[in-house]
C-alpha cells in the first residue's frame, strides 16, 4: 500500500513539473521577439466606494464620477494602439473598459475576460463596512488604532501580503483568500496574456483590473516599495515582458488620468 501511494505521489510531482516546464517554456519562446507592454489600470469609482463598502466579488457600477475618471483615462490613452483587451468577469471592470474604449473612438473591440483578475475575495466581509474588516484585522499585524493602520497603509509600509493573510484570518466565514491564493491566480492571469500576445504577436494590451489583486500580482515581480501603497482608481501599473522576464516599470501612475483630464477641460 506503501508503495502505491508513494508511487502516486512521484506521477503527481511529475505532471506538476511538467506543466511548469510548459509554462515557462511558452513564456522564455519570446526572448528574440519584441517587448510586450501590459498596461493595468483600476477600476473607475463604484457606489460600494463611495458607502466605504468592501468590494472584492462583490460587485457594484461606477458612480458618475467613476465613469468621468474612466474618461479621462481613455483620454488620456488615446495614443497608444492597444492590440487586446482584458477584464475579469466584475461589472465594474468592464464599464470602465467600455467608457475607456468609448472616450478612445474604439468600436470594432473584444473584451476577453479572466476570472484571475478579480479582486481578493473577502470572505464574510463582502459587502459589510470597510471599517468592520480593518477592526478585525489590524490587531494581527500590530496595530492598536485605525488612525496608526490607515496611516502606515498609505505610506505603503503594510505589506500586501500581509495584510491580505491578516484579512483571511480575520474573516469570520473563513473563506476569504489568502496571499498565496490571489498571487497564484493573478500571476495566472498574467501568464495566460503574454502568452496570448506572443502567440498573436501583440505589443500592447490593456487590462482593467482591481487595486488589491493588481498589488498581490506584481507584489513578487519587484522591488519598488510603492506596491504595497493603495492603488486610485483608474491608476496605472505597467508591466514590461522581454526575455523571458517581467519588469514593473510603473506603479500607481496617474498621468495618464491627469493628462486626460488636462485634455478634456482645455
Amino acid at each position: 500500500m506503501k508503495k502505491i501511494i508513494i508511487k502516486a505521489l512521484v506521477t503527481v510531482n511529475l505532471i506538476a513539473s511538467s506543466l511548469l516546464i510548459t509554462s515557462c517554456a511558452q513564456l522564455s519562446s519570446n526572448t528574440s521577439q519584441d517587448a510586450i507592454t501590459i498596461y493595468f489600470a483600476r477600476h473607475g469609482k463604484t457606489l460600494f466606494n463611495s458607502y466605504d463598502l468592501v468590494q472584492g466579488w462583490a460587485d457594484s457600477p461606477l458612480t458618475e464620477q467613476g465613469i468621468e475618471v474612466a474618461r479621462y483615462l481613455g483620454e488620456g490613452l488615446k495614443d497608444i494602439k492597444f492590440d487586446a483587451y482584458y477584464t475579469s468577469d466584475a461589472g465594474r471592470q468592464r464599464e470602465t473598459m467600455q467608457v475607456l474604449l468609448a472616450q478612445k473612438g474604439i468600436k470594432d473591440y473584444k473584451i476577453q475576460e479572466l476570472k484571475g483578475l478579480r479582486e481578493v475575495f473577502y470572505g464574510g466581509f463582502e459587502g459589510g463596512p470597510n471599517a468592520k474588516m480593518v477592526n478585525a484585522s489590524m490587531d494581527s499585524l500590530g496595530y492598536k488604532s485605525v488612525e496608526s493602520f490607515y496611516k502606515s497603509y498609505k505610506e505603503g509600509k503594510i505589506s500586501v501580503a500581509a495584510l491580505t493573510n491578516a484579512i483571511a484570518k480575520a474573516d469570520p466565514k473563513h473563506q476569504a483568500e489568502d496571499y498565496q491564493q490571489v498571487k497564484q491566480r493573478t500571476q495566472a492571469a498574467l501568464n495566460t496574456i503574454v502568452n496570448n500576445a506572443i502567440k498573436y504577436h501583440q505589443k500592447n494590451v490593456l487590462a482593467i483590473s482591481s487595486g488589491m489583486s493588481m498589488q498581490v500580482m506584481i507584489s513578487d515581480l519587484t522591488d519598488n516599495s510603492n506596491k504595497n501603497k493603495p492603488l486610485s482608481n483608474a491608476t496605472v501599473v505597467k508591466i514590461v515582458y522581454k526575455n523571458g522576464q517581467y519588469n514593473v516599470v510603473e506603479i500607481g501612475n496617474m498621468h495618464y488620468v491627469e493628462n486626460g483630464k488636462s485634455t478634456l477641460k482645455n
